[in-house]
């Protein structure tokens, strides 16, 4: 009888995972992350040996909006990692910069704000009213928005922490992000999980611009997105880069 047990408890387990979706993701922009010896302060003065070490990746994908011009705006930006958090650096030229809404819930889009797309399983697929990827949106004050299980959108302020610096025209984000699991609840007591060497992750960055208009004139993203609608990420993580970890 024990052995008849055994024999059933391995069939469910196999019948569980055939039933389990596969991953739809096609690896693409397979980049690299260096492990950090010395995790970044985030103050955004990235002084740290790591950010020497870290090559700047363009951020140059126009996603939706006029074509603009390097006056207008530029970006670039570098990826590293420990077990903790990846990090961060963001290098934004932009001749002007706009935060009109008060509530960090309302319109935030429209806003300047840094996007970052995560899929901690680089599963890829849907994922716009789930946690199955996390498209963060990094308000000027610090506020981080995504959309909520509810389909609501949410503050997950503990999820992505950010500090700003000022030279001339140029700003400077440096930023950590926790990475949570699939199985991520709202509401619930969740606890990020620790970065391995050698996994890969689903990434990609991008950039709401807005000169002072009603709604952002560009949305500037890190990653080639084919076809015609190129506004995928806060739907579909199949569209993300792939970032492996590296030391």
């Amino acid at each position: 009888m024990k052995q008849l047990s055994l024999l059933g408890a391995m069939a469910l387990i196999l019948t569980l995972a055939s039933c389990a979706p596969e991953p739809t993701k096609k690896n693409h922009q397979l980049l690299t992350a260096y492990k950090a010896a010395q995790a970044p302060t985030i103050d955004g003065t990235f002084t740290e040996p790591i950010w020497d070490r870290s090559a700047w990746l363009p951020l140059d994908q126009l996603w939706m909006g006029e074509a603009y011009t390097p006056r207008d705006f530029s970006g670039r930006y570098k990826v590293a990692w420990d077990e903790e958090a990846l990090y961060l650096l963001v290098e934004i030229r932009d001749d002007s910069l706009h935060d009109a809404q008060p509530d960090p819930l309302k319109r935030y889009w429209d806003d300047d704000c840094v996007e970052i797309f995560v899929d901690e399983d680089n599963s890829g697929g849907e994922h716009q009213f789930n946690h199955n990827a996390f498209a963060y949106h990094v308000a000027l004050d610090g506020h981080v928005v995504d959309l909520a299980h509810d389909q609501e959108p949410r503050l997950y302020d503990d999820h992505v922490k950010s500090a700003r610096n000022f030279l001339a025209n140029t700003k400077y984000w440096e930023l950590s992000v926790k990475l949570y699991p699939d199985s991520y609840k709202d509401g619930a007591r969740n606890k990020p999980r620790k970065l391995r060497l050698g996994e890969q992750i689903g990434f990609a960055l991008a950039y709401c611009d807005n000169d002072g208009s009603e709604e952002r004139e560009n949305f500037i993203g890190s990653v080639e997105v084919p076809g015609e609608d190129k506004n995928q990420g806060w739907i579909n993580a199949d569209i993300f880069g792939t970032l492996e970890l590296q030391n």
